[in-house]
């Protein structure tokens, strides 16, 4: 089972010297998803993290309804701004920003002119890398208060986003458009990153639980489409302003699941359960040093016995929602033959994360990285605008624009579960060959004027979205490790989403002296991916080789690999 499948290892040991784990005791969580980060720069002082709960100490039932809702909340909440695609021909038809077109345009008459569009692709610019930045922020909140916190602060920000944003289109010289997209991005991920913890409601199931909510984030892009859908057919009168008061309802339905049947405290994690059947297991617990004060034999045998009890009653809990011995068993053994087939497993764990950052395993993934991020939300922001330039038909654009808001959030909610096997069964060099390949050919095909490429190119992007994030935050763990996974994974994530606001000096380029033609700048980004990727492959390549021919010394190993600063 992959590490993007499930919520991966988490670090963090138990210090109580009893069988029963201090219950102001929670381990640092070290997320694996796509789009976002979970995890603090710094460990959390174990007196600043909030409490847990074991999970068999709560009712399946009750368990059970609080992944299906969370899952649900995230599909209504997580990343609707990503559906912006959807959203972008309801906001050109109301005539949001048209007051920026120039008189010339305006005695044309143009559906969309040209600062109106610069405008409106730099609104989903902004939202994307608050989706991105953000992830930082509230990993550090929810490792110190919990989810709960993060759910109430989510649902506060994403009814700030969805007022400011229905206000813009009641009072046309209000200007929250921009504000109403920064929270709802922000409230977004408030939602989503500590939606991961639920896994561990079912940790026998959590693979499972983390696909379901991976891919209910991937389908909140539809809520868009589902809402241009409604407004095309009432004849475009259920206007924005009502569909984004209505919205309101989804904060307000998340706040009082938080305040009512919704875990008040995290549920303990899976290395916290096996550390702590690990002391149930342990028979020498039953003897205290303190038993030499009990003066009849019969009422220490009694007392010894009640111990015993309670770890098999410990034991016998945490087996029904973590799995018996050899489940246990069975699950390690994976986990070692998927390292195994990784072959880069641990190259630079157990370094600091400033040493990391110095070596070509982090700048050459953060290169690709940047580059990937900006042609993907280039690309979410421009596709109806570059195919209706390409094609010169605006409604073979509205074609190609309509089957990329359905296939966005059917892609990644199909493809979404296959990954984790993916990444299991593939080295590390060979899953980045197949992403540069993947994001070569959807360039390639993204710069073909004819229909069939671009339903081709929209086929291979819902793919690749989806299975880029996950690769790239497997291959941080992989490489890195999960000691410093949280400061090197955000730095990428952060760094690449800072990046994002070159689309609209990309979007400048495109409407000014290219003309509107958007080829030059896709012939640009993927002749630059290309080149990086390949630079990339090769070195991991070669590293993944030299590291399966070693004899295992580390003392050779080191300098072989490491190439940081040799005064250290």
């Amino acid at each position: 089972m992959s590490l993007v499948q499930h919520v991966s290892a988490l670090e963090g040991v138990d210090h109580d010297p009893e069988v029963e784990i201090d219950e102001d005791f929670r381990p640092i969580a070290r997320k694996i998803s796509y789009d976002v980060l979970q995890a603090p720069s710094q460990p959390v002082p174990v007196e600043e993290q909030p409490p847990a709960t074991p999970a068999y100490k709560v009712s399946a039932v009750k368990r059970l309804t609080q992944v299906i809702f969370t899952i649900l909340a995230c599909w209504v909440a997580s990343g609707i701004l990503f559906g912006y695609a959807a959203l972008k021909p309801v906001l050109i038809e109301e005539g949001l920003y048209y007051d920026q077109c120039t008189d010339e345009e305006l005695q044309e008459g143009v559906e969309l002119c040209v600062q109106q569009d610069l405008r409106l692709n730099l609104c989903f610019t902004i939202a994307s890398i608050t989706a991105n930045v953000s992830a930082l922020p509230v990993g550090t909140i929810l490792d110190h208060y919990g989810s709960q916190i993060c759910g109430l602060i989510g649902s506060v920000l994403l009814a700030v986003g969805s007022l400011f944003m229905s206000f813009t289109f009641l009072w046309p010289k209000f200007q929250g458009f921009v504000a109403g997209n920064f929270f709802l991005a922000f409230g977004g991920t408030f939602i989503f990153v500590p939606s991961f913890q639920i896994a561990n409601a079912f940790p026998k199931y959590a693979g499972s639980i983390v696909a379901l909510v991976t891919g209910a984030f991937d389908a909140s892009a539809a809520v868009f489409l589902l809402y241009r859908l409604v407004y095309e057919a009432s004849s475009r009168t259920f206007t924005p302003d009502k569909f984004f008061l209505g919205y309101l309802a989804i904060p307000v339905l998340i706040i009082l699941a938080f305040l009512s049947f919704m875990p008040k405290r995290d549920y303990y994690s899976t290395l916290r359960l096996e550390t702590q059947i690990e002391k149930a297991e342990d028979p020498t617990r039953d003897v205290h040093d303190s038993d030499h004060e009990i003066d009849s034999q019969r009422e220490l045998r009694r007392v010894r016995s009640k111990r015993a009890q309670k770890r098999q009653k410990i034991i016998k809990n945490i087996n029904e929602v973590l799995g018996d011995e050899d489940e246990r068993q069975q699950r390690a053994e994976r986990e070692e033959d998927r390292q195994k087939t990784s072959q880069v497993w641990g190259v630079l764990h157990g370094l600091p994360a400033h040493r990391q950052m110095m070596t070509p395993w982090f700048i050459l993934i953060t290169l690709m990285t940047i580059i990937q991020m900006v042609r993907m939300n280039y690309f979410i922001a421009t596709i109806r605008s570059q195919y209706e330039y390409m094609l010169g038909s605006v409604e073979d654009a509205e074609q190609i624009n309509d089957f990329f808001d359905v296939a966005l959030p059917v892609g990644g909610i199909l493809f979404t579960p296959v990954i984790g096997g993916l990444l299991d069964r593939l080295s590390v060099p060979a899953t980045l060959s197949i992403i540069v390949a993947f994001t070569t050919i959807i360039g390639v095909l993204n710069s073909i004027p004819a229909m069939w490429a671009g339903y081709l190119t929209i086929l291979l992007f819902v793919l690749l979205r989806p299975l880029y994030y996950s690769a790239m935050s497997d291959y941080a763990t992989k490489v890195f490790g999960f000691a410093t996974f949280g400061r090197v994974y955000g730095t990428i994530i952060c760094l690449s989403g800072l990046v994002n606001f070159s689309q609209y000096w990309l979007d400048s380029l495109t409407h000014g002296p290219f003309n509107g033609n958007p080829v030059p700048i896709n012939v640009a980004l993927v002749i630059a991916g290309f080149l990086v990727g390949v630079a990339l492959v090769g070195f991991v390549a070669v590293a993944g080789w030299r590291l399966k021919n070693e004899d295992g010394n580390e003392d050779e190993r080191e300098p072989l690999l490491l190439e940081v600063d040799e005064e250290e």
